[in-house]
């Protein structure tokens, strides 16, 4: 199996078939519709109440995470009977990792999780009859993944952790009751690696300075020989999926030969390679696989709206049973090893998502689940895919939320950004849209560039264009919202996470006139010291970001990055500007919005600097979560004219720091 220790594709962030029609226009909010009541901030950013459902593999339990005190704890309940619902973790503090999975023991959970942040991920098991947990992994910053998991050995998995070189991943067989760990592969300099079912190591791959990649196969007497080079073009894409159970087949989604990603065959004998799965407007980004056989029997692409494509009659039946469900996109989570039993995620825009159970033997579909239980009363809004002209004419997808309205103004625009960027914006429930939506403003997310799922070309197209072209998309974004109608150009805020922080930064400092005011989460400000300071597992991929970005190892990379940086010009920085960090960040360090700060005050523009001490690239605890979106709804009122409502008691149990500025926030204080 392929498991990516760092994602090439997503280096600084943190489901249906459904056709789409291509956008024509959008209606503007009508006159008649009267703004929605002002909805409590926690009713956006609190925990679900359900993540992640999940079908053991004897088919007779199911697993999720839940909050317990604002904290999420892992639950099980009886697939018969899932109202008996029991947590079998109490951790306090800070939740278990979104991601977790069933042993084959049926008697056991593996999950993760970290410290305050710090992205050093330990490894756990917990018995569903006793709650014993058993640490599977070492603590003491060192990361782990899970690499391996099956049916023949369901007292075991293979792992792999840095304990030994914070740069590799060495990999260890271990038990899964008692936590007895083996050496089973140290690895010298792969950046990653494949097994297989039979917990053998198969593939190894390398990056080249040139940032290709080389993958060797092993041999049975423990040496390596060339198997397929990847080309830096379609590194970005190309990723292994598993071997089929017999070992004889590989599952790969490859970008060679052709520009969006397919999923392919490879016959490891004769090495033909077969095209089983492909999306002539978008790339394969996930398969469905089954368990026994491992083999796929369904992929996914991400037009607009989520695409499954069907490899057999099977799984047509299991698309057409959940179609006539209800709506929404579509997102398989796992199957019972029998493949009877499967739990399904049902994605929607405007109201909360939905988890079922899809019965195979009566093709019956039942909901188990509502997410989000306080939506129910909520009034939300759509969120509309949109096509944005670039002004080389690129065509870049993007989704708009618009606010209800009863005057027929044009409403405060708040672009929001993503991270990555090498990353993407999907259609669903967006908290973000949604909040601010219900504030009055309309919300406008885009693709700018080197997002991915739109062929390796649209990712090319970004390469040493950070602050440039990628900057340009999204100007033009505000541009076409603006000669639509869609919102008022006098009043429109920036908002960005991580990369979408870098951009919010370079807003402020390369087209101030266009935004009222920034808000920038962990934005990268230099990147000459952001490259000097990405964590020692990221070693291996810099390759990579050399060839993207910019190489700081040479007089004419220096003088490019230097010039990208948001820091170089801060003298036309004049717009108000909101910062945020994690304080146990290591992707973008605190030093990054601490000389940002710096240099701001120094020339006096008005920054707000607020600091989390437990939280690293992104806000994970809920407490932080409401002080922070308390903080930035203030700001973005005083600037953009949206509504508010009061702070109250929403820093409370929040490590929130005012390090700097709270006196031009109302409410705040320094």
């Amino acid at each position: 199996m392929w498991l990516e220790p760092v994602s090439r594709r997503v280096f600084l962030r943190r489901a249906a078939w459904t056709a789409t029609l291509p956008f024509t226009g959008l209606p503007r909010a009508g006159a008649d519709e009267r703004p929605a009541d002002l909805v409590a901030r926690k009713v956006f950013f609190d925990e679900p109440d359900y993540i992640n459902v999940r079908v053991s593999p004897d088919g007779e339990n199911l697993a999720w995470l839940a909050p317990i005190d604002r904290v999420n704890n892992l639950w099980v309940a009886p697939i018969a009977d899932p109202k008996a619902a029991r947590p079998v973790t109490r951790v306090t503090g800070r939740s278990i990792g979104s991601y977790f999975r069933w042993a084959h023991t049926n008697r056991h959970l593996i999950y993760f999780r970290d410290h305050d942040g710090d992205e050093n991920y330990r490894a756990f098991s917990v018995d569903i009859g006793t709650n014993a947990v058993v640490p599977l992994s070492p603590d003491g910053g060192v990361k782990c993944y899970l690499q391996e998991v099956d049916r023949k050995f369901p007292d075991e998995v293979l792992l792999r952790h840095n304990q030994r070189d914070k740069r590799y991943f060495d990999l260890f067989r271990i038990k899964v009751s008692s936590g007895a760990s083996e050496l089973a592969f140290e690895n010298p300099d792969f950046a990653d690696y494949v097994t297989d079912s039979a917990f053998q190591l198969r593939l190894g791959l390398r990056l080249n300075p040139a940032g290709t990649a080389e993958v060797s196969e092993r041999q049975a007497d423990g040496s390596w020989k060339p198997f397929l080079d990847i080309p830096i073009g379609d590194v970005d894409l190309t990723r292994f999926i598993d071997f089929s159970a017999d070992g004889n087949t590989l599952y790969m989604i490859d970008s060679r030969g052709r520009d969006k990603a397919a999923l392919y065959a490879i016959d490891m004998t004769s090495r033909k390679a077969t095209l089983l799965a492909a999306d002539d407007e978008a790339d394969v980004v996930q398969v469905a696989m089954d368990d026994e056989t491992r083999r796929p029997f369904a992929a996914k692409s991400i037009r607009d709206r989520v695409h499954w494509i069907a490899l057999d009659d099977g799984a047509r039946q299991d698309l057409a049973d959940l179609a006539g469900h209800g709506p929404g996109d579509v997102g398989i989570i796992s199957d019972s090893f029998d493949r009877r039993t499967a739990s399904v995620f049902y994605e929607r825009d405007a109201e909360s998502g939905e988890f079922a159970l899809l019965d195979r033997k009566t093709r019956e579909v039942r909901k188990l689940f509502t997410q989000r239980k306080a939506l129910a009363d909520v009034a939300l809004r759509r969120l509309q895919p949109v096509t944005i002209p670039a002004r080389d004419g690129l065509k870049l997808n993007g989704y708009l939320t618009q606010p209800a309205q009863d005057n027929g103004s044009k409403p405060p625009l708040v672009l929001a950004i993503h991270g990555g960027p090498y990353a993407r914006d999907v259609w669903g429930f967006n908290s973000l849209h949604q909040w601010l939506a219900n504030r009055g403003y309309a919300v406008l997310s885009v693709n700018y560039r080197g997002s991915t799922g739109f062929g390796k070309a649209f990712i090319a197209k970004a390469d040493r264009e950070w602050g440039g072209r990628m900057h340009d998309d999204l100007i033009d974004a505000v541009d076409w919202a603006i000669r639509r109608d869609i919102a008022d150009p006098r009043h429109i805020g920036f908002y960005g996470a991580s990369y979408g922080g870098y951009s919010a930064l370079v807003a402020a400092t390369k087209t101030p006139d266009i935004f009222a005011c920034i808000v920038d989460v962990f934005g990268i400000s230099n990147l000459i010291t952001f490259m000097a300071t990405i964590p020692p597992y990221w070693g291996p991929w810099f390759s990579v970001w050399k060839q993207r970005l910019g190489d700081p190892g040479t007089e004419q990379g220096r003088a490019f990055l230097i010039e990208r940086s948001p820091l170089t010009h801060i003298d036309r920085a004049i717009r108000p500007i909101l910062i945020a960090q994690g304080m146990r960040d290591v992707r973008v360090v605190p030093a990054e919005s601490e000389q940002m700060v710096a240099a701001l005050k120094q020339r006096g523009v008005p920054v707000t600097y607020v600091t989390f001490a437990d939280e690293g690239h992104g806000f994970v605890r809920p407490e932080n979560r409401m002080a922070f979106t308390a903080v930035t709804e203030a700001f973005l009122a005083k600037h953009l004219g949206g509504r508010c409502q009061p702070i109250g008691d929403d820093f409370s149990g929040s490590t929130l720091r005012i390090e700097t500025g709270g006196e031009l926030v109302p409410g705040l204080r320094s």
